[in-house]
């Protein structure tokens, strides 16, 4: 059976209020029974220890058992009787009945006196109680009962001169049996289900209500949820408490927050896409339709113009591609222990000559002894290498130089870039990163740039840990900034 979260919710409550209700008429009703039989049991103690008292005056009187034997059944009629109190057997303290005509005050004989009559006459009994029964100082049974085991009674030892003469013994209670007693126990389950009763239709009431207001905010959830998934990114919930529910909500408007960013970064991007691509390739269908009608004749001139634009297509194609690798995560060679220093020296050897050629001069620290080691890619750091020294190549004053600076600090190496400018305004350097992103977009036209490559250097720094940052330097040019996290030893 396929039930909807609300009504598990419910069936939850429900289920765990019926469980408690039900265990707390259960557990009452035990107690109630059982403290019933406790309240019996301490009135028939209290009623052994007078009558023991009395069996040990009588006992005094002759040394021996043999009258209380004799008139045993006296003895019974006098130790139960009715209590003062409905559903009891036996008064806490009640004035004992004569055992003796002669004795109309006294529930037992005193001192000096005897319980039975001189005569030999045997009393008028009013009513049979064979629940009492007198042992031996072993344990032995005295008197006639219907069980001689002396576990099945409560004992009352009886003393006479300081010693242990006997045992006087009330068979311990069955379940209540007594009319009073029955009705009793009936009156006092019938409190227990009323109570459940009550308490179990509170719970449902609870329980609908309290099911109706923790599945609201799940009730917006999910029509928050749908509508994201019909592109409506700038849905949001409206956070009413600071619990898990709240929390929840707060979560979910940060990923709609996020998807609409993401959502506006791609439709950016695939216009900046088409942006780049489009200028170069209309210049191509333009100059090879001019060759096709005759208006342009095929010379190396027209050639070169059009290698040239298949060039620069080439690399923007292949720019993306490098920066789908890195960002995806999906480059070939994983991840080893290198020196940047050494990556960078061999970089910069490579662009030596074209340096020369534009008339910049690379001013560059000389590498330190400890040989700092970092976790990349060897490759991936000659390619962050490469793209900076293009930048400056493309963009760099010259005659001028760049300096390359180097510091170890709290384990993290950091990498200082600066060229002799010009530099960018202020309003672009937070931009610089961003993909596609031009300070003069002819003017990086000209000059061959895709837009591609400090985004390619962000991605790839990023990648191994580290932290990428651009600033114009005090009276100089354009300051690159990386700092990546050294390994310990």
């Amino acid at each position: 059976m396929n039930l909807q979260f609300r009504h598990k919710v419910f069936l939850t409550f429900l289920f765990s209020s019926l469980t408690v209700v039900i265990s707390m008429i259960f557990i009452g009703r035990y107690y109630a029974h059982r403290n019933f039989e406790e309240y019996i049991g301490r009135i028939e103690m209290e009623r052994l220890k007078e009558l023991a008292d009395a069996l040990s005056d009588e006992y005094r009187k002759s040394d021996n058992w043999d009258r209380v034997l004799n008139y045993w059944d006296q003895w019974k009629q006098t130790a139960v009787r009715p209590g003062p109190h409905p559903g009891s057997h036996f008064a806490l303290k009640p004035p004992l009945p004569p055992l003796l005509p002669q004795s109309p005050t006294r529930a037992f004989p005193g001192k000096g006196e005897s319980a039975f009559p001189t005569d030999g006459s045997v009393p008028d009994f009013r009513r049979e109680a064979p629940r009492l029964c007198l042992f031996d100082p072993e344990k032995r049974p005295l008197t006639d009962t219907p069980s001689t085991c002396p576990d099945s009674y409560r004992l009352k030892p009886v003393m006479a001169g300081g010693q242990l003469v006997g045992w006087i013994g009330m068979r311990k209670l069955q379940p209540p049996s007594h009319p009073l007693d029955v009705e009793f126990i009936r009156d006092q389950s019938l409190t227990f289900y009323s109570i459940g009763g009550v308490s179990l239709a509170l719970a449902v009431l609870m329980t609908i209500v309290l099911s109706r207001q923790l599945l609201a905010p799940m009730k917006h959830l999910a029509e928050a949820t749908r509508a994201l998934t019909s592109r409506r990114f700038e849905t949001r919930i409206a956070v009413g408490s600071r619990d898990e529910l709240g929390q929840l909500a707060a979560d979910f408007n940060t990923m709609a927050q996020a998807l609409e960013r993401y959502e506006q970064m791609r439709r950016q991007w695939i216009a900046d896409i088409s942006h780049e691509l489009r200028t170069p390739l209309a210049v191509l269908r333009g100059e090879i339709e001019a060759m096709q009608d005759g208006v342009r004749e095929l010379t190396p001139k027209a050639l070169d113009s059009l290698h040239f634009e298949v060039l620069h297509v080439s690399r923007i194609v292949q720019d993306l591609h490098d920066l789908s690798l890195i960002e995806s995560e999906t480059v070939n060679a994983a991840p080893a222990a290198v020196n940047p220093l050494r990556v960078l020296d061999e970089t910069i050897r490579t662009f030596h000559a074209r340096f020369e050629t534009c008339g910049i001069r690379i001013d560059a620290d000389e590498r330190v002894t400890s040989a700092p080691v970092i976790l990349a890619d060897p490759d991936r750091l000659r390619q962050l290498y490469s793209n900076l020294f293009e930048n400056t190549l493309r963009y760099a004053r010259t005659p001028g130089d760049l300096r390359i600076q180097h510091s170890l600090e709290s384990g993290r190496l950091c990498l200082r870039f600066e060229d002799s400018g010009p530099g960018v305004p202020e309003e672009s350097i937070e931009r610089l990163f961003d993909r596609l992103y031009r300070v003069d977009a002819a003017r990086s036209r000209d000059r061959g740039g895709s837009g591609l490559g400090l985004a390619i250097c962000r991605s790839i720094v990023e990648r191994y840990g580290g932290e990428i940052t651009a600033s114009n330097a005090p009276a100089r040019g354009l300051r690159i900034t990386i700092d990546f996290p050294v390994l310990p030893g």
